[in-house]
């Protein structure tokens, strides 16, 4: 991997900032150069968030992503907005609970998880993006690593929060382990 450009994208309040400053927590305690570039403003408010994360062997010139290689597309706006903007032979994850439409490209990858339901069936219904990002890893061979996984979400979840590394770690194996 020489650098990775990755969009998430879906409605405020999915964790669509959480999941990519974890990311960007995992790619610097890899030894990589990262950046992360979250959306406020009015998504905040359930319209559509999203946050850049770039991880890189070479420092990161510009956090801007506008030609994802990776789209985590958590709703239908987020897909509907974003889909043409992924590189030919990039990848996009679809959470298929909350997007019943398939992917329109034929030159891309596309991992379609039932996020939101795999969430809901295991009693942690806020947890899609954890989930999605699971499999993310997975896809990626960087779920092998598990203590790299937690040592990053030690870092973003907060000390009030720690009873949640547990939840997390399940989610994510939920979505490591997902066959499509």
């Amino acid at each position: 991997m020489s650098t990775v450009q990755y969009l998430f994208a879906g409605f405020g309040g999915q964790g669509i900032l959480f999941s990519g400053k974890f990311l960007a927590y995992k790619g610097l305690m890899d030894g990589k150069n990262v950046s992360w570039l979250p959306s406020y403003g009015p998504e905040m408010r359930g319209g559509t968030a999203s946050c850049s994360v770039i991880v890189s062997d070479t420092p990161v010139g510009s956090p801007i992503v506008s030609r994802p290689d990776v789209l985590i597309a958590m709703n239908l706006p987020s897909l509907d907005k974003y889909e043409d903007a992924v590189v030919p032979g990039g990848t996009i994850y679809v959470d298929s609970t909350l997007i019943e439409r398939k992917v329109k490209r034929t030159d891309v990858k596309v991992v379609y998880i039932p996020a939101t339901r795999l969430a809901s069936d295991n009693k942690t219904p806020t947890l899609a993006n954890m989930i999605i990002m699971g499999k993310v890893l997975s896809e990626e061979g960087q779920f092998a690593d598990e203590a790299g996984v937690e040592a990053a979400l030690k870092k973003v979840i907060s000390a009030k929060r720690a009873d949640m590394l547990e939840v997390n770690m399940n989610v994510m194996r939920l979505g490591h382990e997902y066959k499509a």
